[in-house]
């Protein structure tokens, strides 16, 4: 069976990149909306490639991560070194969450909290789906790959 903590990690990360990609799509207003700096903004506005390219990177690795958590939940065959990927996504998950609430914290009154704050609870909303769901599926995840 499935493990449903990774499966709906793998669907949170996937709508990340499709939102990042939504950003490189529909330009400065998404990447406004979504908290990127007014320097992207910018970028963006002015048609420069380098925040697209950016993005991309960006939805590149949240589609990856995607594929882990669907190999890590059972959905789709195993891939190489899914343990190790799926500590280090919870990892990554959960520090950027923790950073963004220093930064919050740190900023009071500009418009970067509003972003920082809620990108950071889904961050770590996200992280602990990953991190709870491989300790679940940590027993399969040892044995070696049929």
């Amino acid at each position: 069976m499935a493990n449903p903590l990774l499966a709906f990690g793998a669907a949170c990360s996937a709508v990340a990149a499709f939102l990042h990609l939504g950003c490189i799509v529909f330009g400065a207003s998404w990447y406004r909306f979504f908290g990127a700096g007014e320097r992207m903004v910018r970028l963006s506005e002015a048609g420069q490639i380098g925040p697209a390219i950016i993005t991309a990177g960006i939805a590149s690795v949240l589609f990856l991560w995607s594929l882990f958590a669907l190999s890590g939940a059972g959905i789709i065959p195993r891939l190489p070194f899914t343990r190790l990927a799926l500590c280090l996504i919870a990892g990554i998950y959960i520090a950027r969450g923790l950073v963004g609430l220093i930064f919050a914290a740190a900023a009071p009154g500009t418009h970067g909290v509003a972003f920082w704050s809620w990108s950071s609870v889904i961050c770590l909303g996200i992280g602990t789906l990953y991190l709870v769901g491989t300790q679940q599926a940590w027993p399969s995840l040892s044995r070696a790959a049929a």
